[in-house]
Order: structure tokens, then sequence, then C-alpha cells
């Protein structure tokens, strides 16, 4: 599974750099609203230490790391959802995706024009969602007419269609987002097909400059944590500018570089933990002198349903798992080691696969 994450917000905030520090894939960036009009994608390996750790114990011919797909989608601004900026566009792309990285501008920058003249996170941010729960509340509404007419026909669907179109809307006017809205079962029915914006979690980044990078009781950061915090949400803060330069440096040069700013990591790295927390994802392992290789897998997984990451023969014929710990093999230092150690674990269908497990699949077809 490649994760799928939509990198909007205002023109000018930063989203642009942002991607290409991210994919190194040279996305059109330029001081003037909409120079990115089809959304540019760029794969990305995830970066995790405990891969690198099982390469240097098996020493395999292939290595690969699991990814995440990043789209840069254009500058969103007010009218959005009644289409002002090509917004019916735009917000189209963003229905495909998994989560959202809501870029939001923290910095003073005289030479980087903003769209309202003025450095607003809480009203940028605030700008977008309006402009997001609007475009919803037109699509149920679209369904909830439907649904009036198709229910005089005794339909029990379109029925329980207008019972949820109407509570959402509701909820909706008032400033809801759908990611916040209690449904049940057969809410999540009618609303499916619908691919609201909202229902979708969302990740803020507070773009910030290099001197905002150590400041922690900076004004803008802060007002822009407070409204994640109110919406249950999370907020990181990333300089994309610095972000960028990191990542055109050689790997020891990134390090001295992380150094002197007195980072340990890289901020892209927090920032696709932090999407893969969003999305309770976790990663497993297969480890083997052909190749050692990362999967992604949603938290609570079994292991048949991990086994057809890989093909979907192995879901189908699945017979047991030989399952290690990540931490029992680095401390080992070998399968066989694990295995003469007696650490070695047999599971069976109703195994919930862990994060970190390095998995071995038997399957009879």
């Amino acid at each position: 599974m490649a994760l799928a994450v939509g990198i909007v917000g205002l023109p000018n905030v930063g989203k642009s750099t942002l991607f290409n520090a991210l994919s190194d894939a040279g996305a059109e960036s330029k001081n003037f609203p909409f120079c990115t009009i089809d959304p540019n994608q760029g794969m990305v390996p995830v970066p995790d230490p405990r891969l690198d750790a099982l390469v240097k114990i098996v020493e395999p011919n292939k290595v690969v790391p699991t990814t995440v797909e990043f789209l840069d989608i254009a500058g969103l601004v007010k009218g959005a959802s009644q289409g002002e900026g090509l917004g019916n566009k735009f917000l189209s792309h963003i229905r495909g995706v998994d989560a959202i990285v809501h870029v939001v501008r923290c910095f003073e920058d005289d030479n980087i024009i903003h769209v309202d003249g003025k450095v607003d996170p809480v009203g940028d941010a605030e700008v977008i969602n309006t402009e997001l729960l609007l475009r919803d509340m037109q699509s149920v509404e679209q369904r909830l007419s439907k649904a009036r007419k198709q229910a005089k026909s005794g339909d029990k669907l379109e029925k329980q269609a207008v019972v949820t179109c109407e509570r959402v809307l509701e909820a909706m006017g008032g400033g809801t987002p759908a990611r916040s809205i209690e449904l049940s079962a057969a809410d999540e029915e009618v609303l499916r097909d619908l691919f609201l914006l909202t229902a979708k979690p969302v990740l803020y980044v507070a773009n910030v400059s290099e001197e905002q990078l150590t400041d922690e009781d900076d004004a803008h950061v802060t007002a822009l944590k407070q409204l994640a915090a109110e919406e249950g949400a999370e907020a990181v803060v990333i300089s994309a500018a610095i972000e960028s330069e990191i990542a055109s440096l050689e790997a020891e040069e990134r390090a001295e570089f992380l150094e002197s700013l007195g980072l340990e990591e890289p901020g892209l790295n927090r920032l696709i933990f932090k999407a893969y927390e969003l999305l309770e994802l976790i990663t497993y392992f297969t480890a083997g002198k052909k190749e050692v290789r990362a999967w992604t897998i949603r938290r609570g997984t079994l292991a048949p349903g991990a086994a057809g990451k890989i093909h979907s023969d192995f879901e189908r014929g699945f017979i047991r798992a030989e399952v290690m710990g990540f931490s029992e093999l680095v401390e080992l230092g070998s399968e066989a080691a694990v295995r003469a150690k007696g650490r070695l674990r047999l599971e069976g269908k109703d195994y919930v696969v862990q994060d970190g497990d390095v998995m071995h699949f038997r399957f009879n077809v």
C-alpha cells in the first residue's frame, strides 16, 4: 500500500518547496499564485533506521523501503468552492488522497507575496478549512436532493440517506468537519461514495524561518498549534527552505548541517512519521539474502492480510507465519541465532501483526 498524502494550503505558503524537499522532483515553485495547476506527484521512501539495521545483519542483494506518495496540490483561495482560482479542479485533486498535509505560512518575508498581504496562520488555515467544508456541503446537499426524490418510493437506503444528510448538513453548517461528526454504520454507508474532503485526517505544517525553528514561544506557531489542538489534530514545525537545503546535501554533509542547526533529524522524517500515526499505519519486514523489504499495513491487520500485501496467493493459501521481533533479531545477530534460542514464533491466522515484526510466510495454493 502506498499512502497518498495531499499537500494543500494558500498560494505562496511553501507547498512546492516542501514537496521538492520530500521528493527531490523539482516541482515548479515561483512567487505568484497558481504556478502549480496539475498536482505534482512524488514517491518518497520512508526513512526507517530498522531497515538499515536489518541490512547490516542480512547483507541482502536488494533493499526496498516502503514509500509514501505526496501530491503537491495547487494553492487554494477564498471562494475555491465556488470555482475561484480554478478551485473546483483543485478541490477534486484532494478527493483521492488518504490524508491532508495542510501547510500554513508562519514566516515573515517581504520578498514573498502573501495573497492577503499579511501573515495570519489561523486566518489562513480557516480559509482553506472553510472552502473544504463548503465543497462538502455541496456534495451532501446534492445527495440529499436525490435521496428525497427516491425515498418516496419507499427505498430503505434512501430514507436513511435523508436522515443522514440532514443531520450532517446541520453539523457542517455549524462549522463541524465530517471527521468530527459521530456517524453510525448506516451513516457511513450513505456517505462512503461522497469522498468528503473534511472526512480526511489532517496534519498541519507550520512553515517557519530558520530563526523560528528554535523559538518555542513564536506567536504564529503557538496560534497554529492551538487551532490544531482545538480540532483534535497535530501540528509539525518545519522550515521548508531549510529542508530543501538539507535534501540537496550528501549524507555526511547532511549530518553536519543538522548538527549545526541543533537538529537530530530532518523535519521531513517527523512529517512522514506523523502521517503514519495519523492513518494508524505500521511497518513489518521480510528479510533474506535476495531482498530486505519494508511493508506498510494498517494497525490491527491479521497475518493473512499482511501476507496479502506481498501477493494475493500468500493470503489465499496462508498456512502460518514465522515471526521474529525486530529487537530480538538485532540482539541475537542472525535468524539462525533466533531459531537456536527458540525465539522464532509460529503464528496462525488470528495473529495481529505488530510494528517491526520480521516475517516469513508459509502458504499453499
